[in-house]
């Protein structure tokens, strides 16, 4: 049997992804690739022999190089301002031509791009960039950003940022019914056993999945096994319906699946809530999944309970595009 590492999300979210509507508003350069591709949602991949007119295809960011002195960089206006607490600069595929050294600065600003009177505060210190590589930093400073500048020393390629952290939500839900488990709303994932092919937060996204890339898929598990997710919800909710959506996953998704729920109150440690998940209701039976389809079911066995965590159970592996669970906020 395959025994997988538990993977701590802790609520973390990217904030730089573009699906909640982040943007690059500047960059100084971007000849040999744009700065947009930076912010796909889905993993950086390699055309073997593709070249466009300037030259060899990259999936990300790449200036020309620099022939005067200076660095480049972008600014990036996060989909929703937040607290960051780690940052991922990917250089995927990017080996000869990626950036020397890498740095993040980062304000708060109304404007879509900053002005002058904009305070910058530097929140990553020049750093070592590694060819073909993820690099992982904690940010320790616990301001609300709406802006993150990356700078590149002195020039060369990025394929992916990631930015995780906390939103910052405002919203009020009042009684009416209202997607619990929208990353828009403010829902997170908390923990899963695996995340092999498709990042565990993908789940929560808005609207359809494009392709495999953009949902929670789990590597093969070879045995008696079943892979799980937890997830906190937006707010704590009563759930009248649940939609499970395989878009996309024809020969890969899971062949059943269930959930489970409970309202947990207070600050609870992740291993906690991973520990104690075992014992949560049933919030939905074991049911049978089919590809590239949205399945809708009835919240049956746990009605007018309260709810802000859902533990997704799939057997004994694979895929799922999104969730969407509904119910009135209380």
């Amino acid at each position: 049997m395959y025994k997988s590492k538990n993977i701590f999300l802790n609520g973390l979210i990217d904030l730089a992804q573009s699906r909640l509507g982040s943007k690059i508003v500047y960059k100084t350069d971007e000849f040999f690739a744009p700065a947009k591709r930076i912010i796909n949602p889905w993993p950086p991949i390699f055309k073997e022999g593709v070249f466009d007119k300037h030259g060899k295809w990259m999936d990300g960011w790449e200036t020309r190089r620099k022939r005067k002195k200076g660095h480049d960089y972008l600014i990036l206006k996060l989909g929703r301002p937040g607290k960051i607490r780690k940052v991922d600069i990917d250089t995927s595929y990017f080996n000869g031509n990626q950036p020397s050294k890498v740095s993040l600065d980062a304000c708060y600003s109304k404007n879509k791009l900053p002005n002058k009177n904009s305070k910058w505060i530097n929140v990553l210190k020049k750093s070592t960039a590694k060819p073909n590589s993820h690099h992982f930093f904690n940010i320790k400073n616990k301001s609300i950003f709406t802006h993150v500048k990356l700078n590149i020393y002195p020039d060369g390629g990025v394929a992916r940022i990631r930015i995780y952290g906390n939103m910052k939500i405002n919203k009020k839900f009042g009684k009416k019914v209202t997607n619990l488990t929208s990353v828009l709303n403010g829902a997170s994932p908390i923990a899963c056993n695996n995340e092999h092919f498709g990042r565990a937060e993908n789940i929560l996204a808005p609207g359809v999945g494009k392709n495999m890339g953009d949902g929670w898929e789990t590597r093969r598990s070879r045995g008696k096994n079943f892979d799980w997710l937890i997830l906190k919800c937006a707010t704590p909710g009563k759930i009248n319906k649940i939609q499970i959506d395989t878009h996309h996953f024809k020969g890969n998704y899971p062949n059943k699946c269930s959930l489970q729920a409970v309202y947990l109150n207070g600050k609870i440690s992740t291993k906690s809530i991973i520990n104690g998940s075992k014992n949560w209701k049933l919030l939905l039976n074991k049911v049978k999944l089919h590809a590239h389809k949205k399945h809708y079911f009835k919240n049956k066995l746990m009605k007018n309970k309260k709810v802000n965590y859902i533990k997704i159970n799939i057997y004994p592996d694979g895929g799922i595009s999104r969730i969407r669970v509904f119910g009135k906020s209380e």
